[in-house]
């Protein structure tokens, strides 16, 4: 995924979830304030998307929908969106990754039908995502910072090593506790 840099950091009662607001068309930059993070089900979940502008809303509408259905159960509507969203002649054509929160859940959902959940408190996606992560991953080793604090400096992280990620950052924490 080029063109966006997404994150997500348990730490303590929190989960942060941090993204750069840049959009790129090939090698032009066409936006810098995007909101590449958004709250679904009753402001009970965190969800951020990677990929083509277009794809990632009809997929955020498409699981907020699964959201519903399933009475808020994350990981039941992760499971059952990743399905259609592998099965679906339409939906297998549209471009992305998501990342997905609730109080006790994080997983990253994708296309071909993966539905994961991180064996740390990280994950990062896009093209910036692995930066970001690595980052994030070494200041809730070695520093006291909260999650917010972390997604946030990790972003800045990323944004200095990745041309497709700007330090145009939303941030958004998920109370846990």
């Amino acid at each position: 995924m080029h063109g966006t840099t997404v994150l997500a950091v348990r730490r303590g009662n929190q989960i942060a979830f941090a993204s750069d607001g840049q959009i790129t068309m090939g090698e032009v930059v066409i936006k810098h304030t995007a909101r590449k993070v958004r709250w679904l089900y009753h402001n009970r979940v965190l969800a951020g998307i990677a990929g083509a502008a277009a794809d990632a809303q009809a997929l955020l509408d498409r699981f907020e929908a699964k959201l519903e259905a399933t009475g808020g159960n994350l990981r039941r509507a992760a499971v059952e969106f990743a399905k259609d969203w592998r099965t679906d002649r339409i939906l297998r054509q549209l471009n992305a990754l998501m990342v997905v929160a609730d109080k006790e859940t994080m997983l990253v959902v994708a296309g071909d039908g993966n539905v994961l959940e991180p064996d740390e408190d990280v994950i990062g996606i896009g093209s910036g995502g692995a930066y970001a992560q690595a980052a994030a991953q070494a200041l809730l080793r070695h520093t006291a910072l909260s999650a917010r604090e972390i997604a946030e400096e990790a972003l800045r992280i990323a944004s200095q090593l990745c041309i497709y990620t700007n330090d145009h950052i939303t941030l958004e924490v998920l109370e846990t506790g």
